[in-house]
């Protein structure tokens, strides 16, 4: 009997074992992102299951067309703004210093105008305004927008460097801000919602 009940408790017990690892990594991770979204991001929203993001391009200052798929291995904040957009005006400011501030081979600010007077009235905009940082992209079609559901200005979507969504915020938000930046990097270092 000693017998019978060894040969089907050590693979229970190491079945119950892989189980349990799986699942406090499964604990950790749902703890982990979610620690980022206070103060300044508390109105960021953690998208559950990490959904992939669709398949968007936009055109560049010199009308060249380019793709989400030309930032792989990156972690990407897309914002969807228009010069017309009194809130997108005032935090455009903030992007651009968190791009010089985290900007590089890890991550990149991917600020996508929906201007459909096009790319002069968006130029015009960063002169005017000393957006230095930031590259200039548009979509006058709003396709990029509409593929992400995003129907409001402005809406910062994440990505991850496996080209999932990681979460979003609709409207304003502070991205020079401590928790912003640590959100970021967070999801640079690897840590999943």
């Amino acid at each position: 009997m000693v017998q019978f009940r060894s040969v089907y408790l050590i693979p229970f017990v190491a079945t119950m074992s892989i189980f349990l690892a799986l699942a406090m990594t499964h604990i950790a991770q749902a703890a982990g992102l979610s620690q980022y979204t206070v103060g300044a991001m508390a109105n960021f929203n953690l998208s559950p299951g990490l959904p992939p993001a669709p398949a968007i391009s936009f055109r560049d200052e010199k009308g060249e067309k380019h793709s989400l798929a030309d930032f792989a291995d990156k972690v990407v904040l897309i914002n969807f703004w228009a010069t017309w957009c009194g809130p997108c005006r005032r935090e455009m400011a903030d992007l651009d210093h968190l791009q010089k501030q985290i900007g590089g081979p890890k991550f990149s600010v991917l600020a996508i105008s929906s201007d459909r007077k096009g790319m002069e009235v968006v130029k015009k905009f960063y002169a005017e305004n000393k957006i230095l940082h930031l590259d200039a992209w548009i979509d006058k079609t709003t396709k990029a927008q509409r593929a992400f559901g995003a129907y409001g200005l402005p809406t910062s979507v994440l990505i991850d460097g496996r080209g999932r969504e990681v979460g979003r915020l609709v409207g304003p938000a502070e991205w020079a801000s401590d928790e912003a930046v640590s959100l970021i990097k967070a999801v640079i270092g690897g840590i999943k919602n």
